[in-house]
């Protein structure tokens, strides 16, 4: 017996039903990315190695899918390289391409390639799927979409203040309550030299973004097994379990990085970000600063923000930054950018978990026309045609098959309405109008067919 067949663990088939779930999340964070005149592009499922390795730290890296040569890819690889220490180094001489980690390294790229073109500031947004090599989890996927907007060529705080208000928007029109976190690499990079551990700033951020999986107890930990001393770990207590309201947090962070000129430009980038926010009074989610995140990618240089929903226990659903030195990763120094990344999986997630999809969304076929025979389907496809016309969600039964095997069809699709057209109603240039649900039939023309939707 032939073996079943399956997918990949991390990845998932998606149905009519869940597609078309799928595409109302698509198309509300589109809409709402036009509103703010956004322009949408798309780049390749893979890129050169070169232009995604070294982007997302060493944690990143190691989580890369990549693609081995086309051909003979073991060609030229000699015994010595086989039994070489580094595994990424080998990867790179049977590899010359990876499928793309996120959206924000590829459109980097797209940038520098196409400068020439771009009339800045540039504000793109692209949906499409990324992959991570990750062990698969609830609410994580090694194949999922990002919903990306990017802001590249100004470095105007009001690009932050415009992408939470963006955020805002889209969790509003779905439904979803959710907090907004906000923090600035500076500010972490001002704690650092605070502690005396500036050159620890990538450990220190990288354990402390993960408080909310691992705790504190493993947090401090790993910063232990960083090489952090136990002096600068006890430093960090205060600050990580700093609480209050914003202005309470701001305040304690003016005073804590007094003397850190970096760490000082980070609050002020914040609070006008915040105060912006509040002066518009427009917002129906909670903003929130929060010192323990860190966003682990690299590339980030100033404001970074997550999203966490209010109402189920799930990781982050929307997250995003500055970064002022991508570009310069690719030979264009000085450009600087700002986005935020929608993940539409956990959205999808969400939505389901909390039952909030409005009842259109999964609206299949509302009529379906049954065959009889030839000459009762060409009777009913002139009339198919108007309904269509008249935007009636309408099908015919391919075949002439039985009755009850066309309304069994009917049932389990759940269409709610059904034309029957024999000898008697053709002979009356009629049809018969079926009830799905109620069971009730009347005799209609093709006219009052249509003008029943």
């Amino acid at each position: 017996m032939a073996q079943k067949p399956s997918i990949p663990k991390g990845t998932r088939d998606f149905g009519p039903a869940e597609m078309a779930r799928r595409n109302y999340i698509f198309d509300t964070i589109r809409s709402v990315y036009a509103l703010y005149g956004f322009q949408q592009i798309e780049t390749p499922a893979m890129e050169n190695l070169g232009t995604l390795m070294g982007k997302y730290g060493e944690e990143g890296d190691k989580l890369l899918f990549k693609i081995l040569n086309s051909g003979d890819f073991m060609k030229g690889v000699t015994d010595e390289n086989l039994h070489e220490d580094s595994s990424n180094r080998l990867a790179t001489r049977l590899c010359e391409k990876g499928l793309r980690y996120d959206l924000t390294v590829p459109f980097a790229r797209y940038v520098v390639q196409h400068r020439e073109e771009l009339t800045l500031p540039f504000r793109r947004f692209q949906i499409q799927p990324v992959w991570r090599a990750d062990r698969p989890q609830k609410g994580r996927y090694r194949e999922f979409y990002q919903c990306d907007a990017d802001v590249v060529g100004s470095d105007s705080l009001l690009n932050e203040v415009e992408l939470m208000e963006i955020v805002d928007e889209v969790f509003r029109r779905f439904g979803i309550r959710v907090c907004i976190k906000i923090n600035n690499r500076k500010i972490l990079t001002g704690i650092a030299e605070m502690i005396g551990q500036a050159d620890k700033i990538v450990d220190i951020t990288v354990a402390i973004d993960k408080l909310d999986k691992i705790r504190l107890d493993n947090v401090n930990a790993e910063l232990r097994e960083g090489g952090l001393p136990e002096e600068a770990i006890e430093k960090l207590q205060p600050i990580i379990r700093l609480s209050g309201t914003n202005e309470e947090k701001m305040a304690t962070m003016r005073e804590v990085l007094k003397d850190s000129e970096t760490g000082l430009k980070g609050v002020e980038e914040v609070e006008f970000v915040l105060k912006t926010l509040s002066a518009q009074s427009t917002l129906t989610n909670e903003v929130e600063l929060d010192l323990t995140l860190a966003r682990g990618l690299n590339y980030y240089t100033g404001c970074i923000f997550e999203v966490k929903a209010l109402d189920v226990e799930i990781g982050s659903i929307t997250g995003g930054g500055r970064y002022d030195n991508l570009t310069g990763i690719f030979g264009m120094p000085g450009l600087s950018g700002v986005g935020i990344s929608f993940g539409a999986d956990r959205i999808y997630d969400v939505l389901n978990q909390l039952d909030l999809y409005p009842k259109t969304v999964t609206a299949q076929t509302q009529l379906l026309f049954i065959n009889f025979g030839e000459a009762e389907a060409a009777y009913c496809l002139p009339v198919l045609a108007k309904a269509r016309q008249a935007g009636i969600r309408s099908e015919i039964y391919p075949d002439a098959a039985k009755m009850k095997k066309q309304m069994q069809y009917a049932n389990q699709k759940e269409i709610p309405f059904v034309a029957i057209a024999g000898e008697n109603e053709m002979a009356e240039g009629k049809l018969t109008l079926k009830n799905m649900e109620t069971g009730e039939q009347r005799l209609v023309t093709p006219e009052e067919l249509v003008g029943s939707f």
